[in-house]
């Protein structure tokens, strides 16, 4: 690639089919480690509830485990979904990692509900509570920014400049804009919709503390192999996983290339995992290159992303050995 470009790894802890999930979680770890390792520049973890395939339900305390196992690399959130918490409590919780590990931590937040009505009803929040995402941003930004006068102050979080960014989808980007955060994005509605989210998002900016300028993170499954039909096979699990979830409504444990592909799909899940499979980036080294340098062409990308997952645990580190390579400077 002839354009500077930070990698970054986003890491939701997916489990393998016939696995516990402690072992997914232990695994997110050590791939932290090995992420640090190879020159990333952010490591993140998300929040699911309720999903049988993800054990990824805490950010906040992963994200401890994951600073405490490393010494340099970023680390951080893809995302706390606000519309779950208390702003206070979400200032507090990551004033307490920031103060741990000072210049380490990152807050990555979106505005997603739980995956299914009852897990939204236990989590005791509606589909009203996203409505109220930029309220509870702007509350939380308080927070951080509360002087020593403000009745209600964030201990240890008041006066921190922790890095805030805002995960959204379409629309969802005029929030990071009007804010002045960073953006993370992903293409989940084709790359029309997406280009036209990065275009409104940098046209509606406002300058902040946070961030003077528009800064952009493209989220994308990347797999890199030793061939080109090797790495397509890492995205295999997890369209699938996808793909069942869609047409079933869960969100299964993953299992190996050749476990899906000898399945035999009814014409919906079919349809659902061929659409699962596009959209990625995938290839040799090369392949991959040339891919990524056409999106930040095209789209002014400051940052990658990557969210790739896979039940071969040995393959999946190769493939982000490979796209290491690609980082300038990285070790």
């Amino acid at each position: 690639m002839t354009t500077p470009l930070r990698f970054s790894v986003l890491d939701r802890s997916l489990v393998r089919r016939g696995r516990p999930a402690s072992e997914a979680l232990r695994r997110t770890v050590r791939f932290a480690v090995e992420a640090e390792a190879l020159g990333y520049h952010r490591f993140w973890v998300a929040e699911h509830h309720g999903v049988p395939g993800v054990a990824g339900a805490a950010p906040a305390v992963l994200a401890a485990s994951v600073a405490a196992a490393t010494s340099t690399i970023r680390v951080g959130t893809g995302g706390v979904m606000l519309p779950n918490h208390a702003p206070l409590v979400v200032a507090e919780q990551f004033g307490v990692l920031a103060a741990l590990h000072p210049g380490r931590i990152d807050l990555g937040l979106g505005r997603s509900l739980g995956f299914t009505a009852p897990v939204r009803r236990a989590l005791g929040h509606g589909r009203e509570s996203a409505e109220r995402f930029g309220e509870q941003l702007a509350e939380l930004l308080g927070y951080f920014a509360a002087g020593p006068d403000d009745p209600v102050r964030a201990t240890p979080s008041a006066g921190l400049r922790l890095p805030v960014f805002v995960l959204a989808t379409g629309a969802g980007a005029g929030f990071a804009a009007e804010a002045g955060l960073p953006l993370v994005i992903a293409a989940v509605r084709g790359h029309e919709a997406l280009r036209e989210a990065v275009r409104r998002y940098r046209a509606e900016f406002r300058p902040s503390a946070w961030s003077p300028n528009p800064y952009l993170v493209l989220s994308r499954s990347v797999a890199v192999g030793p061939t080109t039909e090797a790495a397509r096979r890492l995205l295999v699990p997890e369209a699938w996983s996808s793909a069942h979830s869609r047409v079933h409504g869960v969100f299964p444990p993953l299992e190996a290339p050749d476990e899906v592909l000898s399945r035999g799909f009814d014409e919906r899940e079919r349809e659902q995992f061929e659409r699962a499979m596009r959209g990625h980036v995938y290839g040799t080294e090369d392949e991959v290159a040339d891919q990524l340098q056409s999106l930040v062409d095209d789209l002014g990308v400051d940052e990658l992303l990557v969210t790739t997952s896979g039940p071969d645990e040995e393959a999946l580190v190769d493939s982000y050995r490979r796209l290491a390579r690609l980082i300038p400077g990285a070790r």
